[in-house]
């Protein structure tokens, strides 16, 4: 490792007051990332990984309620994040990463190995078709998938009552911001806080958007596989009788 790379993830680690160990974990997926060819992600290199995954998966510490939490629900997680990052930092929670993918999901089990973490599963389903994790999480988190109406579609019939969907978002854009409040009220959320971050020197334009779990979900949620993006809620073409397979 070099000397520059070991500075960061100390920097890194000191940032958040990360427990001890945490850099060498880092490391651990830094290695895995370089390692692999077949890595799910253009980013492998290391310095370069290290902010745009890990810097940027860690900005959520920010946030209390997602430091605070016993259980969290990365879904989509592609690669690993920031599910494989949140569990570094927070050794406490058991944290479930959820990736349909095979190919993904199994990147993400031997990361998780190679870097010692007890507190990861990895769940090869698709988030609607999760039902063993319904009602199960603190928090949900989601970096880069879709728009945050179909996220909360995806995220509230996973968060238990109060607790909240984390999406990690770049530039804001006033239509998704639109839609996103009308499909959380039929979901039982509320869109409560748009956090602006810098994980990074030179990350502009990125923010944490959190909604609330203030109210129950509707039992025809989820509905099946592709539906919430097919269909978005919020958007004006939701049909009544349209009823999930629950």
């Amino acid at each position: 490792m070099s000397s520059a790379l070991k500075r960061e993830l100390a920097a890194l680690a000191d940032r958040y007051a990360l427990p001890d160990g945490a850099a060498g974990r880092f490391r651990a997926v830094l290695d895995a990332l370089e390692r692999d060819p077949h890595a799910p992600t253009p980013v492998r290199e290391p310095h370069a990984a290290l902010r745009v995954h890990l810097a940027d998966s860690l900005a959520g510490l920010e946030l209390d309620e997602l430091r605070g939490a016993d259980g969290i629900a990365d879904i989509g997680a592609g690669a690993g994040f920031p599910g494989l990052a949140l569990a570094i930092a927070l050794p406490g929670t058991q944290v479930t990463l959820v990736e349909s993918n095979a190919r993904k999901s199994a990147f993400i089990t031997a990361t998780a190995d190679a870097a010692g973490l007890a507190n990861v599963d990895v769940v090869a389903e698709r988030a609607e078709e999760w039902e063993a994790g319904i009602g199960g999480s603190t928090i949900v988190t989601a970096r880069a998938l879709a728009p945050l109406g179909v996220l909360a579609e995806y995220a509230a019939p996973l968060l238990r009552d109060g607790g909240a969907l984390v999406a990690w978002k770049g530039r804001r854009d006033a239509d998704e911001e639109r839609i996103a409040p009308l499909a959380a009220e039929q979901l039982g959320l509320v869109l409560e806080e748009v956090r602006s971050v810098r994980p990074f020197e030179g990350a502009d334009h990125r923010h944490l958007h959190v909604l609330r779990k203030v109210g129950p979900t509707p039992s025809r949620f989820p509905r099946r596989a592709g539906m919430a993006t097919k269909r978005p809620l919020g958007a004006g073409n939701q049909p009544p009788s349209d009823r999930a397979r629950r």
